[in-house]
């Protein structure tokens, strides 16, 4: 764990969980907005995820706001709180982005993995659950 967070008074977990407060509450607003209409897709999720990897793409690339990221108390509470409650699956995309830049083929096996991993683990969670009896 970086040592900025490790002696900053709690101020930076303060923040994220604050963030992710705000960010788990627009994520279920948005589900209820779409739930009625669009039952048969997950409009909700679709939406919340592409919007989440614009603004994190955006966050992450925009000059003026990189210069301040790092240590940026306000830039904790909107990406890793807000964004990072928001859906999971922008960073995700953004880790993949800047990973694709660095080699290629370990980017492609993050996705692979990251998909079929999660597809895997939620048929594996699947069947603990259909056979626990809590």
């Amino acid at each position: 764990m970086p040592k900025r967070f490790i002696g900053s008074s709690g101020k930076y977990y303060a923040a994220i969980g604050a963030g992710g407060i705000i960010g788990s509450l627009l994520r279920y607003s948005v589900s209820l907005l779409f739930e009625e209409r669009y039952s048969y897709f997950p409009v909700a999720t679709l939406f919340v995820n592409v919007t989440g990897c614009f603004l994190l793409g955006f966050l992450f690339n925009n000059k003026r706001i990189k210069k301040e990221q790092a240590s940026n108390l306000f830039y904790r509470f909107i990406t890793v709180g807000i964004i990072g409650s928001f859906t999971t699956f922008s960073t995700v995309t953004i880790e993949t982005f800047e990973l694709w830049s660095q080699n290629i083929v370990l980017a492609m096996c993050y996705v692979f993995i990251s998909i079929f991993g999660g597809l895997g683990m939620a048929y594996v969670g699947s069947m603990c659950g259909k056979k626990s009896r809590v």
